[in-house]
């Protein structure tokens, strides 16, 4: 018999897998380099147009099917072949989970190091860049905290549905919203915080004319919910089929979005307080903060909290992200749940070594100019993620057939599931092939 969800247990372990290292490291240093104000609203419709629509697409496919992505779509479209689109996505978990894991192996080695007083061994604010280069030019040290990370992530994974993954985020959730909602206050009541809030909130509008800055934002939409890697597909699979799945996505879309934007609070009035550039790109959080924390009256202890709090979100999206190769490779292989799970994370190891290595042994090695861990992050966000959300919206849209579509999801002939229909049949296809034509 297939596990399922308890209620409250689904909507933590969605918002979990939601709101990971796309809601904090990464949302901060791509507002940051998109205008703040403008790139924020491109970002909250992008995720109510696109984003909602899919949620709700792949929930309904996983509810109906009730199996791992490949089988889901092969048994909802028999005749057809958009089986495919589960099958990338599954390939994609391993790449993305292994790109993923490096950035959540940094986030756990600065927690400790702020846990236990080394990360601040270097007492001024400039020095924290050659810190961060001499640890990841080390090849082992940041394949070990991957590899930790990844550790942790599969003894979660292999316990299961409801003993494994919502154990874990029914404990790591309430904490992770503690701590980012005291991170936000801290921030907010620092003298000059209000220039972080016009940054954040009053927007340039010459922004809006430069496709860069929305092909920024729907990225970062389909980086932070997850979707187009099949992880609410997969997710969907094991709900309680007396839930509803509008009410449900609603709510893990919501919680994702508040979550990114107190994040924010949490970061830019402190960044502006400072005086410091928010458009630094990826080491803000790992070379400007660090050495910011260093400085300020308590900032140990914020610096510690901040770092557990990245490490702690980077955990519960792992857990969705290897749940999707995981449950594939059960099925194909016909094993246990336990070797699917170390197996799919063997490989996502493997996939994260280049980019881990990216800035030492691979220095050399570039692709377009970029190195190996930009070169991934820009994949994921600007190739692979919208081309598997635009073929769930296809499919859902056109290839399932309004009837089932509708049924599915809850929605009969309602005029929100029209709406919901109009989004992914024309709305979210069009936008996101039209910004890859502009660029």
């Amino acid at each position: 018999m297939r596990e399922q969800w308890t209620r409250s247990g689904f909507l933590l372990a969605g918002i979990g897998s939601a709101a990971g290292l796309g809601n904090i490291w990464r949302f901060s240093y791509v507002a940051g380099e998109n205008g703040g104000a403008a790139f924020l609203i491109i970002y909250l419709l992008a995720v109510i147009f696109i984003g909602l629509p899919l949620v709700i697409a792949e929930l309904a496919i996983g509810s109906k099917g009730r199996n791992d992505a490949v089988a889901t779509l092969r048994h909802e479209a028999p005749t057809g072949h958009w089986y495919i689109a589960g099958g990338l996505s599954v390939v994609g978990a391993f790449f993305i989970l292994g790109f993923y894991s490096v950035i959540a192996g940094w986030a756990l080695k600065y927690f400790v190091g702020a846990a236990d007083g080394s990360l601040w061994a270097p007492q001024q604010l400039n020095a924290y860049h050659a810190y961060f280069e001499g640890f990841i030019a080390r090849p082992f040290e940041p394949l070990g905290w991957q590899l930790l990370m990844l550790t942790l992530t599969t003894a979660v994974v292999a316990g299961g549905i409801r003993h494994g993954i919502e154990a874990a985020n029914r404990l790591l959730m309430p904490l992770l919203c503690l701590i980012v909602i005291g991170l936000a206050a801290y921030s907010l009541s620092l003298d000059g915080a209000e220039k972080g809030l016009d940054f954040l909130f009053t927007p340039d509008w010459s922004a809006f004319t430069r496709p860069a800055v929305y092909m920024a934002a729907i990225g970062q939409a389909f980086f932070s919910l997850g979707i187009g890697m099949a992880i609410f597909l997969t997710y969907g699979s094991y709900l309680d089929p007396k839930q509803s799945i509008t009410k449900s996505a609603s709510i893990i879309v919501l919680g994702d979005s508040l979550l990114a934007i107190t994040a924010g609070l949490a970061i830019f009035p402190a960044v502006f307080a400072f005086g410091i550039d928010p458009a630094q790109g990826p080491e803000l959080a790992f070379i400007t903060l660090p050495g910011l924390f260093s400085q300020i009256p308590g900032g140990r202890l914020i610096g510690t909290l901040f770092f557990g709090l990245l490490a702690g979100a980077a955990l519960t999206s792992m857990f969705s992200i290897l749940e999707v190769p995981s449950a594939y490779l059960a099925r194909r292989l016909s094993c246990s749940r336990r070797k699917a799970t170390l197996l799919a994370a063997s490989l996502s190891f493997i996939a994260g070594i280049p980019p881990a290595l990216g800035f030492g042994v691979f220095e050399q090695v570039t692709i377009g100019g970029q190195n190996l861990l930009d070169s991934y992050d820009d994949a994921v966000s600007h190739l692979l993620l919208p081309t598997g959300g635009i073929l769930i919206a296809l499919f859902t849209g056109w290839g399932w057939g309004k009837r089932r579509a509708l049924e599915a999801a809850g929605l009969d002939n309602s005029k929100l599931g029209e709406l919901w229909l109009l989004c992914l049949q024309y709305i979210g296809p069009l936008v996101i092939l039209t910004i890859f034509i502009a660029l």
